[in-house]
């Protein structure tokens, strides 16, 4: 096992007061005179920076393992559901400890560590570091974020091994895709977009969650056909029900999705829910059976649907408004099927469940939109995307395409507020941050380049001559935006959609085969 032998903080002293000292020893000033800058600029920055290079770590896979666990916010130190503290989401429950492993390898204090954001940064590079070793991953093999797989999928602490493919699955989504997260203190942390292939391991031959095991295994949920379904341990739930449903009661996790689905796994955790909403996409995982009794809202329980949503109650960043259509689509489903009056007497949070002591959802849930979207039956309405040109948008701009700059950046992470058309200052502010995410010119303004990274945003299929489908689709949106031309949206990979990849490759000094590859890809998400 790796063993640290560095120092990183002295009795008594916190590791970002160690960081100002050593920069008033680096300048030379004296220690009686008051620094002009005491504290530094960009700390979380330099902690990960500094933990990345201690334990040999790359740094944007240890910023994108805290970004899924928390969107690097400790919360002030307060625990999550599984008993998890920090940026890192370093644990300690009865059946994972990583929050003392950290402390064993670092030397610091496990209070420390809970609430110390850059101890709380070594010590989850530190765990990650000690996996490595154990699998093995040499020097060379550390220097390649795509070889931690396996180190990532252990860190999620899931013994079932679809659920921490899913938790190195998301990991590897942020590395592709890239981010930009603004930390509680207004620090900005980001991850440029890159291509991925990770070496999976013997993760490769697990069935990803929820997957059926063939084409013919119908539906993942029965209950809601949209859902996939991982079913909770049995000593989390009871069979059956006492009482009729009537109320669909809204909880928010206090972790990630993966997280919390390994959670409601665990034996020893006591606690489950009916549904699970992920943030960035509005995925649904089922754990409970609608005809089972969750155990999730104490006396609520044996009339009750419970709905889990992704994040914290006290970081508004993981509302996204996928989420918030796709939790609305569940209820209104719910409330169709069980006869449940749409309002906010039956449709309640954990909250204001009789007999409970939880919050959620807090003050950031915007119940207006969301019972919205459940009584206009708006939830599953697409937004237009599909246009014959997109229109260079900036602060006042109205309409349609603002809606689908609105949508694109709440898919992608980029808290853009309500899809509400209105071009006003929370989408200029997500509008900046994924233009910083992607290097491009941060100036808020939604022109051809801007468009061409949104809407290429995702995954990078292979697509050809004969090809079909959304991911077509979503090329032809891409090449309209960045030939200034209109492509012809159908979803169907013709001879006019390949003359325009061709057309696309050339102008962008990229070998021209009018194939839509990774290459091809990687040009239109960075907005070329």
């Amino acid at each position: 096992m790796f063993r640290r032998f560095t120092t990183w903080r002295r009795a008594g002293t916190s590791v970002l007061g160690g960081l100002a000292v050593a920069a008033l020893v680096a300048t030379g000033q004296p220690a009686g005179a008051a620094p002009a800058d005491p504290a530094p600029r960009a700390p979380m920055n330099r902690a990960f920076e500094r933990a990345a290079d201690e334990f040999q770590v790359p740094r944007d896979l240890l910023v994108a393992v805290g970004y899924g666990e928390t969107h690097l916010d400790g919360h002030g130190g307060e625990p999550s559901h599984a008993g998890g503290y920090g940026v890192m989401h370093l644990v300690s429950n009865p059946e994972r400890r990583t929050l003392e492993k950290a402390a064993e390898l670092t030397g610091e204090l496990a209070a420390d560590l809970r609430k110390d954001t850059a101890a709380n940064i070594l010590g989850g590079a530190a765990v990650l570091r000690s996996y490595a070793d154990e699998l093995g991953l040499d020097a060379a093999d550390r220097r390649d974020a795509d070889a931690w797989y396996p180190v990532v999928a252990r860190y999620g602490g899931a013994d079932d091994d679809r659920t921490a493919r899913l938790y190195a699955d998301t990991v590897y989504d942020f590395l592709e895709d890239g981010f930009s997260a603004l930390t509680p203190a207004g620090e900005r942390v980001t991850v440029g977009p890159r291509e991925t292939e990770p070496e999976r391991g013997r993760y490769a031959k697990v069935r990803p969650l929820g997957a059926p095991a063939s084409a013919e295994a119908g539906t993942l949920s029965t209950d809601y056909p949209p859902a996939r379904w991982v079913a909770a341990h049995s000593s989390n739930y009871t069979p059956g029900r006492s009482s009729a449903i009537t109320h669909v009661v809204v909880h928010v996790t206090q972790g990630s999705y993966a997280g919390s689905i390994s959670w409601f796994q665990n034996p020893s955790s006591n606690v489950s829910a009916h549904y699970v909403i992920r943030s960035s996409d509005g995925e649904v995982t089922q754990t409970v059976r609608d005809r089972d009794t969750a155990w999730h809202a104490r006396s609520g329980n044996p009339y009750s649907i419970g709905l889990e949503h992704e994040g914290y109650v006290d970081n508004p960043s993981w509302f996204t408004d996928a989420m918030y259509r796709s939790s609305a689509a569940l209820t209104r489903h719910l409330c169709d099927r069980y006869g449940i009056p749409k309002d906010r007497s039956h449709i309640v949070g954990h909250v204001e469940v009789p007999g409970n002591d939880h919050t959620d959802p807090g003050p950031n849930w915007n119940w207006t939109y969301y019972m919205q979207l459940v009584r206009d039956g708006d939830a599953t309405a697409p937004v237009q995307l599909n246009f014959t040109s997109y229109s260079t948008l900036r602060s006042g701009s109205t309409g349609a395409q603002v809606k689908a700059v609105q949508h694109l950046l709440n898919q992608r992470g980029f808290d853009a507020g309500t899809v509400d058309g209105v071009f006003g200052p929370g989408t200029e502010s997500a509008v900046r941050a994924f233009q910083s995410s992607r290097s491009l010119t941060a100036d808020g303004v939604v022109g051809a380049r801007t468009w061409t990274a949104l809407l290429s945003a995702g995954t990078k299929p292979v697509l050809k001559r004969g090809s079909s489908g959304a991911d077509v689709e979503r090329l032809q949106r891409s090449l309209t935006a960045a030939l200034g031309r209109t492509v012809g949206i159908d979803g169907a990979f013709g001879p006019n959609t390949e003359t325009a990849v061709r057309d696309y490759q050339s102008s962008r000094g990229l070998a021209v085969d009018g194939i839509a590859g990774s290459g091809t890809w990687g040009a239109l998400q960075a907005g070329r």
